[in-house]
């Protein structure tokens, strides 16, 4: 896992990179956890580099999910999770996470189907 964002070196004492492409031997999936309106450019820049796999977080608000970058992806061939967060889908979630799930998922915060 890499931080990114064009604003820090480092995050929590862990190198952050500016942006994808600079990520040594460049990344697989990446999980957007930032303003909607940052979702835009980051699913092109994912589009750009070849990123198949994005998902856009959210939590009990609009989290980073843009409709916009989850049709721009969608049409580009991007497999677009637009909602939820991952930890709340690994086998590692606690108690708290497996809660949140199960009410984001009643609430549509959690997309039914992925595309």
């Amino acid at each position: 896992m890499f931080a990114v964002n064009p604003n820090a070196e480092q995050v929590e004492s862990d190198r952050c990179y500016r942006d994808l492409a600079a990520i040594p031997g460049g990344v697989d999936w990446v999980v957007i956890g930032t303003r909607p309106e940052t979702a835009d450019s980051a699913i092109r820049e994912c589009d750009r580099l070849g990123i198949k796999q994005v998902w856009m977080h959210r939590g009990p608000g609009r989290g980073s999910v843009s409709e916009s970058a989850a049709t721009y992806g969608r049409e580009h061939g991007i497999t677009v999770i637009d909602g939820g967060c991952p930890c709340m889908f690994g086998v590692t979630a606690d108690g708290g996470q497996q809660v949140m799930r199960a009410i984001f998922s009643l609430t549509g915060n959690v997309p039914r189907h992925v595309q």
